[in-house]
């Protein structure tokens, strides 16, 4: 199973559920949204729409420690999801937080530790760390790693998700042969099940176009 999708609202939530049934929220990675807004998007979201929550940034600023701070974002994170009734949760690590032994034991206790908080737990480990290093340490925590197909190539793992952020970052779009190659990786995955966010500045039109592409 495909499922595309983009990382935040890029137009307004009413017309965007016309088009698609997976959403990133990038609101709880912040300033988390209020009850209303999350009631408001789970009574407009159609049947069998999926919502993931971008996970508050002060958690990968800890490093992914224990502590209060941690212990209160991931306490308001369960919450949201709780009203969202989200079932993926993404754990964005910041740029600098460097690939050494410390880090990695941390994050994979961390990962250990809400593993059964979410139906999907998702890592996004920094471009710096080597993308089959992340998905094995993720792996091992009954997590899996975001990656970006395009660059790092497709996994084997029963479930996947897929992170687009731009052939040059994100203010760049993707041209059609990209999106054409990136149909091809999908339709020959490996994957049970696979999740491609969009978190480009033409998310909302680049991933039409995929879906358009793969006929979904």
């Amino acid at each position: 199973m495909i499922t595309i999708g983009c990382a935040g609202f890029p137009v307004p939530a009413t017309r965007y559920f016309k088009e698609f049934l997976f959403v990133e929220v990038q609101e709880t990675h912040v300033t988390l949204p209020g009850t209303g807004t999350i009631r408001r998007w789970r009574r407009e979201a159609p049947e069998g729409f999926v919502f993931a929550m971008l996970a508050p940034k002060d958690i990968g600023q800890e490093g992914f420690r224990d502590g209060k701070v941690t212990e209160t974002a991931l306490g308001n994170l369960i919450e949201v999801g709780k009203e969202l009734d989200a079932s993926i949760a993404v754990f964005a690590a910041p740029p600098e937080f460097a690939a050494n032994r410390t880090n990695k034991a941390a994050v994979k206790e961390f990962l250990l530790s809400v593993k059964n908080k979410f139906a999907h737990i998702v890592w996004d480990p920094p471009a710096a760390w080597d993308s089959d290093d992340a998905a094995a340490l993720a792996a091992e925590a009954g997590a899996v790693a975001s990656r970006d197909p395009l660059q790092h190539g497709t996994t084997k793992a029963a479930y996947a998700y897929y992170r687009l952020p731009g052939p040059a970052g994100h203010k760049s779009r993707y041209e059609d042969p990209a999106i054409e190659k990136l149909a091809d990786l999908a339709k020959n995955a490996k994957n049970k099940e696979a999740t491609y966010v969009f978190t480009n500045v033409d998310m909302f039109a680049d991933a039409k176009r995929l879906k358009k592409a793969l006929k979904l």
